[in-house]
């Protein structure tokens, strides 16, 4: 049976661009895979902890010198992680807010990187320990950043999912829903193109 991760971190959660369109891609997934399962991470209706000192010390201690609350945390981290390595397919709302990542989606991912579970240093660098997965990425924009040279926020992700071993990123653009010229057929591209990727 396959399954199906769905990161939502909109704000105005199932109103959001991104969560209609990740919407979308489900009912196509779904289609495709009847017997499938979708399991949603809401990270706006139930958010994370920010990362701080004692988060961080949690991650890098080791079992036997850990606190009750620490291993708390670290029990949720390994919940996160779990389910990122158990899905066939991971999906993420990725809207932009001033320029960058919702906060909520920034705490899942400093909850996801841990040295030695997701990834390791090594010689050559850090290498990703987690079995590669497709991961699409929903990009949803009131303006349009990507052409201009000003998206400081895919890269990112990119980059981070890349960190800690999935490399196989593809990302739906929506751009300029914000503009009304526009909003409609950027809808309807982004979602024929969501369409093509669950095929």
């Amino acid at each position: 049976m396959s399954t199906l991760l769905y990161v939502k971190s909109s704000i105005f959660g199932d109103a959001g661009q991104s969560s209609q369109l990740a919407q979308s891609l489900i009912d196509n997934w779904k289609a495709n895979n009847p017997d499938g399962d979708v399991i949603v991470r809401d990270l706006a209706a139930e958010p994370l902890p920010h990362l701080d000192a004692e988060r961080f010390g949690a991650f890098t201690s080791t079992p036997d010198q850990r606190t009750g609350a620490q291993q708390a945390v670290v029990d949720l981290s390994d919940t996160l992680i779990d389910e990122l390595r158990q899905a066939d397919c991971v999906v993420v709302g990725v809207p932009m807010y001033n320029f960058g990542v919702p906060t909520q989606l920034k705490a899942w991912f400093d909850h996801l990187a841990r040295a030695g579970v997701t990834f390791k240093y090594t010689e050559n660098g850090p290498v990703g320990l987690l079995e590669d997965k497709p991961v699409i990425l929903l990009a949803t924009r009131g303006g349009q950043y990507r052409d201009a040279g000003l998206d400081y926020q895919i890269p990112f992700v990119t980059q981070f999912f890349g960190f800690i071993g999935l490399n196989d990123t593809r990302v739906v653009y929506a751009e300029g829903l914000a503009m009304e010229e526009l909003r409609e057929q950027v809808i309807d591209g982004a979602r024929r193109e969501l369409a093509a990727q669950v095929q």
